[in-house]
């Protein structure tokens, strides 16, 4: 019968030096595997650079084709690069106030003023895009809105003649025209009112005379109703006027031709 004996475990035949070599190659592993990462990671963010170039590039180049096509007064095929321009790049301020300056040439404000707005909430410190806010709202009547606007832009640019001299300065004349217009319309409508008071005299209906005067109308018209009268021409050409009572009436004879009351 075979004898069995104690038996060690395996690991306790390792060597230590082999030991230690398996440990640093599982370190050099575990550095391999967090390089790798490492370089996924920033290969993604270069990946995401690259489209983000190219996106400022393309975007740019449809910009200037939309700038010459405007250029050329073929402002719908420019609105139409500018909108492929901001599926690109989204927060482009620039595109969206060459958009609005475009819908103004085509007499379409109220999407003027909405491209200006947008361009304005994009890049609040532009001074062009709150001058070219202020000429869409000019164009929808705005003054009050136009002015503030055009205001802002002087805030930012304080030395550009062009918005101090063209744009706020019409604003301003505009808004007096209107203010004298509105001042005009009140005091001719004042008058209009005071004219129609005056012209309605204040008749004292319970007067002696008033009284006296419907009492003698009532009477003519009970003696008209009283005698009725007829209007008789004849064959020959006779008028002669008849009063009949209401229980004796008159008869005409037969050579009435025509009998009129």
């Amino acid at each position: 019968m075979a004898s069995f004996g104690w038996k060690r475990k395996i690991g306790e035949k390792v060597s230590k030096a082999t030991s230690q070599q398996f440990e640093a190659e599982a370190a050099d592993d575990k550095d391999l595997g967090d390089d790798d990462d490492a370089n996924w990671v920033h290969a993604a963010k270069r990946r995401k650079e690259i489209l983000l170039e190219d996106c400022v590039r393309k975007s740019k180049e449809l910009k200037d084709e939309g700038a010459d096509l405007a250029e050329n007064r073929r402002y719908r095929e420019a609105l139409v690069k500018w909108d492929e321009a901001l599926q690109l790049t989204p927060e482009d301020a620039t595109l969206y106030e060459m958009k609005s300056q475009v819908l103004m040439s085509l007499h379409e404000m109220f999407p003027a003023v909405h491209a200006a707005e947008m361009a304005v909430q994009r890049n609040p410190r532009s001074w062009d895009a709150w001058q070219t806010l202020g000429r869409a709202q000019l164009g929808l009547g705005e003054i009050a809105l136009a002015i503030r606007s055009f205001q802002v832009s002087l805030h930012i640019f304080p030395m550009n003649p062009e918005v101090w001299k063209e744009d706020l300065s019409w604003a301003r004349k505009l808004q007096e025209q209107q203010k004298a217009t509105k001042t005009e319309s009140v005091q001719t409508l004042a008058k209009g009112k005071e004219l129609a008071q005056e012209s309605i005299p204040d008749y004292d209906f319970e007067s002696d005379e008033i009284v006296a005067v419907c009492a003698a109308i009532a009477e003519k018209e009970k003696a008209l109703s009283a005698a009725k009268t007829m209007v008789i021409v004849s064959a020959s050409g006779t008028v002669e006027t008849v009063t009949e009572q209401d229980n004796c009436p008159a008869t005409p004879d037969e050579t009435l031709f025509i009998r009129a009351r």
